[in-house]
């Protein structure tokens, strides 16, 4: 059994599947989706730091007073069909997904019984997602279902109120943050629990080992799971499963330990931007050698897509994933389940991929 130890946690083989799968895609679908402008960190910018585009946005196109939060009811997915996502992933090549269960704005995907009136099911579709997505990826593909999970929410009162505490009070993990952890695992019982957000506040504060250790020792998918590095300050690039270390990581040589590039086809942004211009999305030239180039030095790529407000992944993210879907069906052999070799860098012909 595992202790709530690093010591304990990071002795754990990683599951072989995760190495062999070698390519996943990321979906960051959420109440960002509504405004779909500048990023998904749209309230951060906003509402924060002011930002003065965004600002400028809202002042232009919505009525004085309007919250954030009056974003929710318009986030209807009516055009969702897990189906056909789920047949969109399966021609992509991909062997694992990871879907947004909730971002840092603090919207759940899924029905969480804590996080009251904001959630899917309470505002909105009126549709638990994360079931409807699960159901069809495991039923048309052979595909790993994962889920993202941010650890802390921009402007939950319980968090801002331990932060003002300097975390010495722990008051939102223990009522929001672990027991939703809790609850996806065993509702839905993902393959990946890709965790994010630390809030500047340490892994003691969060219990990710306490939680780590259920998820290993205990879960309904103990034999299964991989997870991430990002569990708390100064866990990231040294703790938990898989190494990410930064957005869009890619050391350029073979590291000792499994990692992975997550990525964006949209260059700017992981939600879904209505203000898009066709050359700010990666062509399939790019994502073909960001893959080769990953996995030469031992890592998975991650490769992300933001959906609509209405459910619909827009036509250039499917075409990007197909492209790389048909690379894939002739390549495929040089990519899964693959091992590195002795050199990654041919600093001769750099453009060997």
């Amino acid at each position: 059994r595992y202790e709530p130890t690093w010591g304990s946690l990071d002795a754990r083989p990683l599951p072989a599947w995760f190495d062999e799968a070698k390519f996943g895609v990321f979906i960051h679908w959420g109440v960002f989706s509504v405004p779909s402008f500048g990023s998904e960190w749209f309230w951060w910018y906003w509402q924060k730091e002011k930002r003065e585009p965004y600002v400028k946005f809202m002042d232009t196109n919505y009525p004085p007073g309007f919250s954030y939060e009056d974003f929710g009811p318009l986030f209807t997915a009516e055009f969702f069909d897990a189906d056909q996502w789920a047949d969109i992933l399966k021609a992509s090549g991909a062997k694992y997904v990871v879907l947004t269960s909730k971002h840092h704005e603090g919207f759940t995907l899924w029905g969480s019984k804590y996080s009251w009136n904001w959630n899917a099911v309470d505002v909105g579709p009126k549709r638990d997602l994360v079931a409807e997505l699960a159901t069809s990826v495991r039923n048309r593909t052979d595909l790993h279902f994962g889920l993202y999970h941010s650890l802390f929410e921009w402007f939950n009162p319980l968090f801002l109120e331990d932060a003002t505490n300097a975390f010495k009070t722990r008051k939102f993990p223990t009522s929001k943050s672990l027991p939703e952890l809790y609850e996806i695992v065993t509702k839905y019982q993902p393959e990946i629990i890709w965790s994010d957000g630390d809030g500047n506040a340490p892994d003691t504060y969060w219990n990710s080992t306490g939680f780590l250790a259920w998820l290993y020792n205990d879960s309904p998918v103990r034999d299964t799971v991989v997870t991430n590095d990002r569990w708390g300050v100064g866990s990231i690039c040294a703790h938990g499963g898989f190494y990410t270390c930064s957005d869009r990581y890619n050391p350029g040589h073979l590291l000792p330990h499994k990692w992975e590039n997550c990525m964006t086809i949209d260059r700017s942004s992981w939600g879904y931007r209505r203000d898009a211009r066709l050359r700010d999305f990666l062509a399939v030239e790019d994502l073909v050698k960001q893959l080769a180039e990953t996995v030469s030095c031992g890592g998975n790529l991650l490769m992300n897509i933001g959906p609509t407000h209405d459910g619909r992944i827009a036509v250039v993210f499917e075409e990007r994933l197909r492209q790389v879907g048909a690379w894939l069906k002739v390549n495929g052999e040089a990519i899964y389940g693959t091992k590195p070799w002795r050199a990654q860098n041919d600093t001769v012909t750099p453009g060997v991929w």
